[in-house]
């Protein structure tokens, strides 16, 4: 089927609509932001983290189950996440998968949720601290 269906959205569409919900912040502004308390998230799956490096004290969290650690009202959730005003910033390698991420957590109550603008890429870029991925 060549045709979309209609009232489908496309994922430039889906993407700009989710940024448009979030305040994103860059990766000097992510770093102040964990000194105050804010909890960076890693959603990128192992075999990124592995190439790439990850950031050092990051919550890894794959993003399959990123909901269910996160939601107040999940059984399954971690034991930091119990509050609604938990102030969480999304990463993946290059910001875009991380963007609908932070808009599905705010979707779940978790209004100061957000993403890094360019993930990791863009934080290891600006020269700040990473931990190397495996050799």
């Amino acid at each position: 089927m060549t045709v979309a269906p209609p009232g489908s959205l496309g994922i430039a569409e889906i993407l700009a609509n989710a940024r448009s919900r979030l305040t994103r912040v860059g990766p000097f502004e992510t770093a102040a932001a964990m000194a105050r308390g804010a909890v960076l998230v890693d959603i990128r799956p192992a075999a990124q983290r592995a190439e790439f490096g990850e950031i050092p004290g990051a919550v890894i969290i794959e993003r399959n189950v990123l909901e269910w650690r996160l939601d107040p009202r999940s059984e399954a959730r971690l034991p930091f996440a119990g509050s609604y005003a938990l102030e969480v910033i999304v990463t993946c390698q290059e910001g875009y998968t991380s963007s609908l991420a932070a808009a599905a957590l705010q979707d779940l109550g978790l209004a100061r949720a957000t993403d890094l603008e360019g993930g990791f890429a863009a934080w290891r870029d600006a020269g700040l601290p990473t931990i190397p991925g495996a050799p």
